[in-house]
C-alpha cells in the first residue's frame, strides 16, 4: 500500500505533464482540453530554448569530461592510498552533496566571483565548475564501491610481478577494470547536470542560461508550452538515468578475463 501511494505521488505529476503537453488548453480543470502537437513544435522552434538546450548539453558534456579526469585518480588515491586520513576524506566527500547543497555553494560563488579580483560570475566556465563540484561526489562514490569489490589489489600485484610500472598498471589495469562503473557514473553525472537548477539559476548569465532555467520562466506563459518543455527535460534525464543503471557491471571473474 505504501509503495502504491509512493508510485502514485511520483508518477501522477509526470502523467499530468505528459497529458498537458498534448492539450490545446488547460485552465482551471483537472485535465487539459483538446489535442495538439504544436506545443512541441513551438518548443523546438523557440530560440531561447534552442540556445538553452545546447548550453545544457555543452555544460553536461564538459562536466562529464572533467569529472572523469578528476574523479578516477581521486577515487583510486582515496581507496588505495596509504594515508591514515583517507577514510575521513572519503566520508567527507560522500557527505558533501548533503552538507553543502547547491544553493549554499552558489551563494559562495556569488560572493567570491562577483568581486573585482575574480569577475567571473555569469560565465560558462564558472557554471561548469559548479556542476563539477556538485556531481563529483557521485562519480567518486561509484568508483570507490567498485574498487573495493573488484579485486584490484590482486590484479595490480599480478601486473607488478610482470614488471609493469605504476603508469602502466593504472592505464592498462585499473581504468579498464573500472570502465563499467565509469560509464555508469558518467550517465549519472550527465543526468544530474542536465536537470540541475538551484546552482545554475543563481550563477548563470543571461546568455548561458541552462534548460531548466528557461523552463521555469516558460511556466509564466502558456501551460501547454511549459508542459512540452518539461517532458523534453524529463525524457532526457530519465534516459540518462536508465542508461546509467543499465550499464553492465559483470562479476570480478568476467572483468578479469576482459582485462
Amino acid at each position: 500500500m505504501i509503495l502504491f501511494l509512493y508510485l502514485v505521488y511520483l508518477l501522477l505529476p509526470m502523467a499530468l505533464l505528459f497529458l498537458g503537453s498534448f492539450g490545446e488548453k488547460w485552465t482551471n480543470t483537472l485535465l487539459p482540453q483538446g489535442f495538439t502537437f504544436h506545443w512541441y513544435i513551438d518548443v523546438a522552434m523557440d530560440p531561447s530554448f534552442q540556445r538553452a538546450f545546447f548550453v545544457s548539453l555543452l555544460v553536461a558534456l564538459l562536466t562529464c569530461a572533467i569529472v572523469v579526469l578528476i574523479g578516477v585518480p581521486m577515487a583510486y588515491g582515496m581507496e588505495r592510498g596509504k594515508l591514515k586520513r583517507t577514510q575521513f576524506f572519503t566520508r567527507l566527500l560522500q557527505l558533501m552533496p548533503i552538507a553543502a547543497p547547491p544553493m549554499v555553494v552558489a551563494f559562495g560563488y556569488i560572493i567570491l566571483f562577483s568581486s573585482d579580483a575574480f569577475p567571473y560570475l555569469g560565465t560558462t566556465w564558472l557554471l561548469i565548475l559548479g556542476h563539477v563540484v556538485s556531481t563529483l561526489p557521485y562519480m567518486v562514490q561509484t568508483l570507490i564501491g567498485d574498487i573495493r569489490h573488484l579485486g584490484l589489489v590482486q590484479l595490480e600485484q599480478a601486473a607488478d610481478s610482470l614488471g609493469a610500472s605504476f603508469r602502466q598498471r593504472f592505464l592498462h589495469v585499473v581504468v579498464p577494470t573500472l570502465r563499467h562503473s565509469i560509464l555508469s557514473g558518467l550517465f549519472t553525472v550527465g543526468a544530474l547536470s542536465i536537470g540541475e537548477f538551484q546552482l545554475s539559476n543563481l550563477i548563470a548569465g543571461f546568455l548561458n542560461r541552462t534548460y531548466p532555467i528557461v523552463l521555469l520562466q516558460s511556466f509564466y506563459n502558456a501551460s501547454g508550452f511549459a508542459c512540452s518543455a518539461t517532458v523534453v527535460l524529463l525524457v532526457l534525464s530519465i534516459a540518462a538515468s536508465l542508461l546509467g543503471t543499465g550499464a553492465p557491471t559483470g562479476t570480478f571473474s568476467e572483468r578479469k578475463k576482459a582485462v
